[in-house]
C-alpha cells in the first residue's frame, strides 16, 4: 500500500469498506474480511427471510457506494483492503443456509473458494465491470455460486 492508498478509518465510509479494520490485514484481507460476515450472519439470521433478503439487498446497494466511494478517496480501482463485498458476498451465501455451525463453516468455505478461483463468469465480470457495481458484482455472483452449491449439498443430503 502506497501512503495515498492506506484508508482514514476515522471516516465511516473507509471504516465499513475495510470490513472494520480485517481489510487491514496484511495476508488475506479477502479471507479476514468474510469472517467478519460470520457476526453480522448471526445478527440478522433470525429475521424473517424477507427482512433477511431486504437487508442483504440494501447492504450491496450501499456497499456499490460504499467501494466506489473509497475507491476514489484511495485512488486505486478496487484495493486488496476492501472488502464489504465479501461481508455482503457471504451473507449472499447463507441466505437459504440450514441453521448451524456446520452450514455456517460450509458457506464460509464455499464462497471463499469461488472468491478465489473465480470461475466463468465471475473472473470475466472482475475483469470487465468497474466501478463499486463492479467490486460488488463478483461477489455477488461468487455467494450466489456458494449458496447454490450448499442447495445441492443439502438436497443430496451429503450434509
Amino acid at each position: 500500500m502506497t501512503e495515498k492508498s492506506l484508508p482514514d478509518m476515522k471516516k465511516p465510509m473507509h471504516l465499513l469498506a475495510f470490513g472494520f479494520g480485517s481489510g487491514l490485514m496484511p495476508k488475506a484481507p479477502g479471507t479476514f474480511g468474510t469472517l467478519v460476515g460470520i457476526p453480522l450472519y448471526l445478527v440478522i439470521e433470525p429475521l424473517p427471510q424477507s427482512y433477511y433478503l431486504m437487508l442483504v439487498l440494501l447492504a450491496f446497494v450501499a456497499g456499490i457506494w460504499i467501494c466506489q466511494k473509497t475507491s476514489d478517496d484511495l485512488g486505486v480501482h478496487d484495493h486488496g483492503g476492501i472488502v464489504w463485498d465479501e461481508i455482503v458476498g457471504y451473507l449472499v451465501t447463507m441466505a437459504f443456509a440450514s441453521a448451524g455451525w456446520v452450514w455456517i463453516l460450509v458457506g464460509f468455505l464455499l464462497f471463499r473458494l469461488f472468491d478465489i478461483v473465480k470461475p466463468w463468469p465471475i473472473r470475466w465480470i472482475d475483469r470487465k465491470v468497474d466501478g463499486g457495481f463492479g467490486i460488488m458484482l463478483d461477489d455477488l455472483l461468487a455467494g450466489i455460486f456458494a449458496a447454490v452449491t450448499m442447495a445441492l449439498l443439502h438436497l443430496l443430503r451429503w450434509l
